[in-house]
């Protein structure tokens, strides 16, 4: 398996698309393979593009918001998540606390995934917090409607801390997996990997198991800089791979 970073990560050191790139740099530096986005910074997707292939990452999703994939600038989206080399791209939430808010989101994602797919083969995402593991009115939870209608990207930390079980909830769900948050936490507050209770090695194993490529890094509240957090995240990672 491959390392990447969710960008989110390490905010705090960019502010423009010079920032932008040279965190691509360190990113790279700190011995990832690859990152997901989460803004670009007003930069076009063709210098982001030639970064990434200067400095030898792959961009291996993005978070855009649910508007992004509605049909005015659907076609937008996926040309700038083509021109990156994407081969899923998605949201990092949308409105789900109802059966129509999650019905809504799904079938705005399943359209897009479907004009993706027939465009470029390319996966259109779910990500979860930990709300999508609380049942609606019928009893059904938002992760199923939703994922009923899309491909998901599990964040196995907000996952561990709603309750479920990791291994069972990945191992169930293969088939509409295409990515993973490998995420760590204390009391729904993320911690650099290792410094949290999230059971990373039952994450790493069901990874293995379902075949999963890559495994994405983040953390929310980064300490004391992104860079730093994400350097003692990935050298954990490596290590119980």
């Amino acid at each position: 398996m491959k390392i990447a970073v969710q960008v989110y990560s390490v905010r705090d050191h960019i502010n423009d698309t010079e920032t932008l790139l040279k965190a691509l740099e360190e990113i790279k530096k700190i011995g990832y393979d690859g990152v997901e986005f989460a803004g670009y910074f007003n930069t076009d997707a063709a210098t982001i593009k030639a970064k990434l292939d200067e400095v030898g990452l792959v961009a291996v999703g993005s978070h855009m918001g649910l508007d992004d994939f509605k049909e005015d600038k659907l076609a937008e989206t996926i040309e700038f998540a083509n021109t990156l080399g994407l081969k899923a791209v998605g949201v990092g939430g949308a409105p789900h606390s109802t059966m129509e808010e999650a019905v809504n989101t799904g079938d705005v994602l399943g359209a897009a995934e479907k004009y993706a797919m027939e465009k470029y083969g390319m996966k259109v995402y779910y990500h979860n917090h930990c709300e999508e593991f609380v049942a609606l009115e019928n009893g059904l939870y938002p992760i199923d409607v939703i994922g009923d209608r899309c491909s998901l990207e599990i964040d196995t930390y907000w996952s561990f801390h709603a309750g479920q079980d990791n291994y069972k909830l990945l191992t169930e769900k293969k088939d509409n997996i295409v990515l993973l948050h490998v995420k760590d936490g204390v009391d729904g507050k993320p911690k650099a990997l290792g410094e949290g209770n999230n059971d990373l090695a039952t994450v790493v194993k069901a990874a293995k198991d379902i075949g999963m490529e890559w495994l994405i890094v983040e953390n929310d509240d980064p300490v004391p800089t992104g860079f730093e957090d994400i350097a003692r995240s990935i050298k954990y990672i490596k290590g119980i791979i």
